[in-house]
């Protein structure tokens, strides 16, 4: 570690959002470049900074700055040069020395407490004398600040963060509820402000930490898809998380409840406890729900159906296809019903429905909008009926601002809705509450809602299981299609997905043209077949590329794990090369023409579409949960790094904001969702019951469009359809759409 005292010359870089800087300092009479997180650096200023030494291919030798310290002029000619550098606007190099010739050794002193001296000088009014105060004044706080918050190991970049939501009300906040933090600040979990509030001296049994670790806990639980928690499971995993009694915590709820943070519901003997976002999105869902179940009347219901029927004999003439009668009910269904559910597996025909319905309701002359959670299932639906589909993020005109709970706002709403006659939503499986909600605010009644996906499929990766729930209250149509078609019953992945759903064991003999088992017991071996199949075996077969094979893991641990699978197929398909540039973020190395995804729902994050000769086609906001692209560029100098994603969106990742992405030549069963692949290599030995579950390896299974292969044990695959068992939600948007309509939850 290396320690440095120095001027900083000039800024060469610098992102105002997280403080990732590249910084010219000069020391000693030598110039050296400092890159890292600074905080509120300044040309002029006085900096000292520790770190490593590093030599850059490009760039040559730079500091590696790991910690830094901004220390007051404490001569005049410090102070002469940080006044002239352009920090303080109004002051140049020439000006500066008058100052400084003036006041000398006071100069700071007297533009702090006695500004109006500042008029003694040529060229300076006492407007502008108040002027250069207010920033010195403002640039010494924001440095007392940082100075501040470093003394309880904040980083420079959560220290930027926190600076620029409370201001000079940090003091307060800090000393008496860091656990605002949480709450206010994006990144900044309950343990983060738990580990600062222990710093400071909050008690451990404080109001604050018990109300904000309940908060936690419910947040925790949403990203394993609950709504709610049952009051003695919270109580039980709170009393765990905080290290108090359950009696200690218990009161908080009543208080929270009565802050709108929690609402409590009694269901039987049941005590249910809600973050109140959640609760009333549930709730909002059931009552546009019950405004958009429009059905035709009964007289006019025999003349429509007959109609409908004649139609369908036309259609069926034109397409030459014959729909069976579930998939002419579902036709049928969604002409008479503001909305229905359409739902079934592989091969079963919701293609061919889908693409019926259009037809007709084209023919009608009807508006119509067709979406799907993710960008790779909008595209396979515009592939399969020929029509246009966006996500349904885009189609809602996501705008990137951000509401009180941090969620994206959306141009399509009560006050702007969606012009069509007919919406179709495919892969609803994947749509959380909260996206859910979104959709319905902006689809007026009158217009028909017809959601699409398979109800055996994974619930959504966010909070709620909305197909499911939609389905088990009964209150809708649905049609569930059954029967498997002829050519899709020709594919054993088709077969063996049906023989996994409905709990048969399936042939592992190899004997299929698209279904695979190799059993193996050595990691090391699967790593090594593995990596075969990917590079040489089934790009050719299967018409694909390297990049588009992809590994399907249940887990993020363990050796056949998301994260070390990625550290070992990086290595191999992407290895280290002297025409590539690389990043180290943690223990974690980015490289040019790695394949990445989005971990999380970025509303605000801007993409750009450029030109081979790089004017820009069309840009926008949003980076969403699951999305999948490469690197394209990695620069040091701007400390960034460029991700390509589907449609040639650029999105440009500072490196402070790096935890938004993964690797993901590997990706868990979760994640794949919505997706389809050309082939899929699944590693199966061991794992928790719990999670290696038939509806696990049947979502893994539809995944594939021509090749699934595992690698591993046939007695675990065996077990894992016999394995009933899934991850309980707790959910109760059924329950919501029950009492709206009048009936007993």
């Amino acid at each position: 570690m290396e320690t440095v005292t120095g001027y900083v010359d000039h800024v060469i870089y610098r992102n105002k959002e997280n403080g990732y800087a590249v910084v010219a300092l000069v020391s000693e009479g030598e110039e050296l470049v400092c890159v890292g997180t600074f905080r509120a650096v300044e040309a002029g200023e006085t900096l000292k900074v520790s770190g490593s030494f590093v030599e850059h291919p490009l760039y040559g030798s730079q500091l590696k700055v790991e910690s830094s310290e901004v220390m007051e002029p404490d001569d005049a000619v410090s102070m002469e040069r940080y006044l002239g550098s352009g920090a303080i606007k109004g002051i140049g190099e020439a000006m500066a020395a008058r100052i400084v010739k003036k006041f000398g050794q006071e100069t700071f002193r007297i533009i702090e407490e006695e500004p109006e001296r500042l008029a003694e000088i040529k060229g300076i009014s006492q407007r502008k004398a108040q002027e250069i105060a207010t920033q010195m004044i403002e640039k010494r706080d924001m440095r007392k600040a940082f100075v501040f918050l470093q003394k309880y190991g904040i980083s420079n970049t959560l220290a930027v963060k926190i600076y620029h939501q409370y201001g000079m009300e940090l003091y307060g906040i800090m000393e008496e509820n860091p656990y605002r933090l949480a709450e206010d600040i994006d990144g900044v979990g309950f343990k983060i402000a738990d580990e600062i509030a222990g710093r400071i001296g909050i008690h451990t049994d404080s109001d604050f930490r018990i109300r904000s670790g309940i908060l936690y806990v419910l947040l925790m639980a949403s990203a394993d898809g609950h709504i709610y928690l049952p009051a003695d499971n919270l109580l039980m995993r709170t009393a765990e998380l905080l290290g108090l009694s359950p009696e200690a915590i218990e009161p908080q709820f009543a208080n929270l409840a009565m802050d709108r943070k929690l609402v409590i519901k009694l269901k039987e003997e049941e005590k249910r406890v809600y973050a109140s976002t959640y609760y009333y999105a549930e709730l909002s869902c059931a009552r546009m729900l019950h405004d958009l179940n429009v059905t035709v009347g009964d007289e006019a219901l025999v003349t429509e159906e007959k109609k409908v029927r004649e139609l369908l004999r036309i259609l069926e003439q034109e397409q030459r296809l014959k729909l069976d009668e579930l998939q002419q009910k579902a036709v049928l269904e969604s002409v008479k019903s503001g909305l229905m559910v359409l739902s079934g597996g592989p091969g079963t025909g919701k293609t061919t429905t889908i693409n019926t319905i259009i037809r007709y309701f084209e023919k009608e002359g009807m508006d119509i909008l067709l979406a799907a959670p993710t960008g790779r299932a909008a595209k396979r639906m515009t592939e399969a009926t020929g029509y246009e589909a966006r996500t349904i993020h885009r189609l809602l005109e996501v705008n990137g601002s951000v509401e009180e709970e941090k969620r994206g706002q959306f141009e399509r709403n009560e006050e702007n809705p969606l012009e069509a006659d007919v919406i179709i939503i495919d892969e609803m499986s994947m749509v959380d509450i909260f996206l859910f909600k979104a959709l319905l605010c902006a689809i007026s009644v009158g217009t028909r809602l017809i959601m699409v996906g398979d109800v055996d499929q994974l619930p959504s990766v966010g909070p709620g299981q909305v197909l499911r729930d939609l389905i088990n209250s009964n209150r809708f149509p649905v049609v569930m299609l059954k029967k498997i078609f002829r050519q899709a019953g020709e594919s054993d992945i088709v077969v063996n997905a049906h023989k996994i759903n409905h709990g048969e064991n399936i042939a592992l003999d190899n004997k299929s043209r698209d279904f695979f088992f190799l059993e193996r017991a050595d990691v090391n071996v699967i790593y090594k077949h593995m990596i075969q199949l990917i590079r040489e075996k089934l790009p050719p077969y299967v018409e694909a590329v390297p990049y588009d094979i992809q590994v399907l893991t249940p887990m993020r641990k363990g050796n056949l794990g998301v994260e070390v699978l990625n550290g070992i197929l990086q290595r191999y398909l992407n290895p280290p090369s002297l025409e590539k540039k690389e990043y180290a973020s943690g223990e974690r190395i980015f490289r040019e023409g790695d394949k990445v995804m989005q971990v999380k729902n970025n509303y605000q994050l801007p993409w750009e579409i450029v030109s081979k000769y790089g004017i820009t086609i069309d840009k926008g906001t949003g980076v969403f949960n699951g999305d999948v692209g490469v690197i394209k560029e990695i620069n040091e100098v701007a400390g960034q790094l460029t991700v390509e994603y589907d449609e040639h969106r650029r999105v440009d990742y500072a490196f402070a904001g790096l935890e938004e992405i993964e690797l993901a030549y590997a990706i868990t069963i979760h994640k794949s969702q919505g997706s389809e692949y050309p082939a899929v290599i699944l590693p199966l030995l061991s794992g928790p019951k719990m999670l290696f579950n038939r509806n696990l390896l049947y979502t893994a299974v539809t995944r594939a469009r021509k090749c699934v292969t595992i690698l591993g044990s046939s007695r675990t695959v065996q077990e894992m359809i016999q394995n009933e068992r899934q991850n309980k939600r707790y959910t109760s948007l059924c329950d919501r759409i029950k009492e709206i309509n009048g009936t007993e939850a």
